[in-house]
């Protein structure tokens, strides 16, 4: 069952509840998850998308060990031993919450989660993904061609070989790492790309100047030492604007408010 297969809006039933041992509340909605996220006690549950991404995950998650720069929750196996059931899987809730604004924390975070996966071998559903985001990240490494539109052939001109090493990345970390008085951030929702782990913090620092106030003139200042910066601020752009043409999501109002960020991206010294 993919995500589409759960309405939106749709809470789990009954005997998602019991698969996973939650109850005997009835869920409680989050704001988080773009409206399909559910609580009961302390268990987040969530509609799956490719499962088998989603038990890849949970099994890497299960046994990843947190340190003094990150927590992550932990995933929760249904009654029949595996990670997903009926259209969910289901989380253990953790304290805190999300924090645009805090760029500069939200990608060290990021980078204490990469160095603790750096280990992990390409999974093999990243070659066969199909959604919105899969395709723009190929888009912006120049796997398939660039959607015709705003700023595409302006990023694709920079293109530029990137010589880092790929592992398994967090590609959404901006809104996904949660704050907490006197504990480390926390990583949820993890969103797996095979790219350089700079990657993520590049993605972090498009979407904190294109919608979170960040300066674009001092996305460079970010970096903090990421090898091929300039480069992976591209392809974040590249990726970011692709994702929103492939939803259909593109207006008047992305044109201006990327093309500040687009321009203060481009003028970075190569």
């Amino acid at each position: 069952m993919s995500l589409s297969d759960v309405a939106p809006g749709e809470r789990p039933g009954d005997d998602v509840l019991v698969a996973f041992g939650a109850g005997p509340e009835r869920p409680r909605k989050l704001t988080g998850g773009r409206g399909r996220t559910w609580m009961v006690g302390n268990v987040v549950f969530r509609p799956h998308g490719d499962a088998e991404e989603s038990s890849w995950k949970a099994r890497v998650l299960a046994d990843l060990e947190p340190n003094r720069g990150f927590r992550m929750s932990r995933p929760i196996p249904a009654a029949d031993g595996n990670w997903v059931y009926g259209g969910w899987e289901a989380w253990e809730w953790l304290a805190g919450e999300a924090d645009e604004s805090r760029a500069v924390a939200v990608i060290a975070a990021g980078a204490a989660f990469h160095e603790a996966i750096a280990h992990l071998p390409r999974p093999a559903f990243i070659d066969h993904s199909d959604d919105a985001w899969s395709n723009a990240d190929r888009m912006a490494w120049g796997e398939n061609p660039l959607p015709r539109g705003s700023f595409m052939r302006s990023l694709e001109r920079e293109f530029q070989p990137v010589h880092s090493l790929s592992q398994v990345i967090h590609g959404d970390l901006l809104g996904n790492v949660l704050f907490a008085p006197d504990l480390p951030p926390a990583i949820i929702d993890w969103a797996p790309y095979w790219r350089p782990a700079g990657l993520g913090a590049a993605i972090a620092a498009v979407d904190a100047a294109s919608w979170h106030g960040w300066r674009a003139d001092r996305l460079a200042e970010l970096g903090g030492g990421i090898p091929e910066w300039r480069q992976l601020l591209v392809r974040a752009l590249a990726f970011r604007i692709a994702t929103l043409h492939n939803l259909d999501a593109w207006s008047a109002e992305m044109d201006e408010r990327h093309e500040p960020v687009v321009n203060a991206v481009i003028s970075i010294p190569s």
